[in-house]
């Protein structure tokens, strides 16, 4: 799949089972700069870069779990690509050139890229953001219609990560992420926030996507907002929905996490 715009080409595709794959070209007069998110596995990535004939400059990482780095030394050693990720993990992404903390700011081929610290689901996990062309990729911490399950952090923490998220990009962000995911978050979501009638236009939309197995993403900013049950916390529906009218945001997240743990 293609997205593009007049300042970046981008490609998203599938790798493993389902996970995804995201290739951005900023082109420039000098041949511009090419960027992959997460290398789940190297041949996707070779495949759209010999298709495309672009050369690939950087590689983006959001957290160390396999699914997420594994092709990445193979990758780099045909492309020669350097490598960014969180520092937290330098000791454990073999091949890491350079290590981001929350805040840090990455620019390449002239577009800025904010490192977002976004623990929960790993410690380490960074979430990309580059406001110029309204672009995100939140790895394995928001998805379409949910939220990575949380493995190194607790669900303070998750809440923490998402609701910042929710705070700091713009409504049209679009939000590239780690897995596809969006069906069963749907159909988990309308147990949360069953009233909500743009969830329900939204689980139809997903549904019709994936019979024709169509990607879900990526999503945006204001979609989540308006329909990811993990992001509305402090809404009176999915409060009274729990019978957690009285609990604080965090709590309620923690609730909807406990109960997509079992779904």
């Amino acid at each position: 799949m293609s997205d593009t715009n007049p300042t970046v080409d981008i490609r998203q595709f599938s790798c493993l089972d389902d996970n995804f794959g995201v290739i951005l070209h900023l082109p420039g007069d000098d041949g511009g700069a090419t960027i992959a998110i997460d290398v789940p596995d190297a041949d996707p990535y070779l495949a759209v870069l010999k298709e495309t004939g672009w050369q690939l400059t950087h590689i983006l990482v959001t957290h160390h779990h396999w699914d997420h780095v594994q092709g990445l030394l193979k990758l780099k050693a045909q492309t020669g690509a350097r490598v960014i990720g969180p520092e937290l993990s330098r000791e454990r992404i073999e091949g890491l050139d350079e290590g981001v903390d929350d805040g840090d700011r990455v620019t390449i081929g002239g577009t800025e890229f904010h490192a977002i610290a976004t623990p929960g689901h790993t410690l380490d996990q960074i979430s990309w953001w580059a406001p110029a062309i309204g672009f995100a990729h939140t790895g394995d911490t928001l998805f379409s219609l949910g939220c990575g399950r949380i493995f190194e952090g607790d669900p303070a923490m998750m809440w923490t990560s998402m609701d910042k998220l929710s705070r700091l990009l713009p409504d049209d962000t679009r939000i590239y992420c780690g897995h596809e995911y969006t069906l069963s978050n749907a159909r988990f979501a309308l147990t949360i926030d069953p009233d909500n009638n743009a969830l329900a236009a939204r689980a139809s939309e997903v549904e019709g996507l994936r019979e024709k197995g169509l990607p879900t993403l990526p999503t945006t900013m204001a979609a989540e907002r308006a329909t990811n049950p993990f992001l509305r916390a402090a809404d009176p529906a999915v409060r009274a929905s729990l019978g957690m009218a009285d609990a604080s945001d965090a709590e309620v997240f923690a609730e909807i996490r406990r109960r997509k743990d079992s779904f």
